[in-house]
């Protein structure tokens, strides 16, 4: 097993590895929309909140030699299923309309950072 983590998640003081790997898979911790490097989370609601989550996943995947066509699982937190479309709309715009990850949601009554969305994803590593 290998435990990742990034110089701005040791700044931030966050209580966790960024990502596991074990075997050829990679685990992404839960990811939030909060900016780069701050406890704050992206204005404009859910939409805006989705992206920057999408972004803070995609530049783990990166650091790591893997793009969202290497994402197989993802699972879904969401603060307010009635965000669900709007969730969806962010979503679906960063993966190949024919390798959509599985995936699992639900509603959570509370998120860090009193969050609308988080994300924990498992991509593919492969052969290096």
């Amino acid at each position: 097993m290998e435990f990742f983590t990034t110089p701005e998640a040791r700044t931030m003081g966050l209580p966790f590895s960024v990502a596991v790997r074990v075997g050829d898979v990679l685990y992404l911790s839960g990811a939030l929309g909060h900016l780069p490097g701050k406890m704050q989370l992206a204005p404009g609601g859910i939409e805006a909140e989705t992206k920057q989550t999408m972004e803070n996943i995609g530049a783990t995947l990166r650091a790591h030699g893997l793009a969202f066509d290497d994402v197989f699982k993802c699972t879904v937190m969401l603060a307010d299923m009635n965000e669900w479309a709007a969730f969806n709309r962010v979503y679906v715009s960063y993966f190949k309309p024919d390798r959509l990850p599985a995936r699992s949601a639900f509603g959570a009554s509370g998120l860090a950072l009193n969050a609308r969305v988080e994300l924990e994803c498992w991509a593919h590593v492969g052969k290096r």
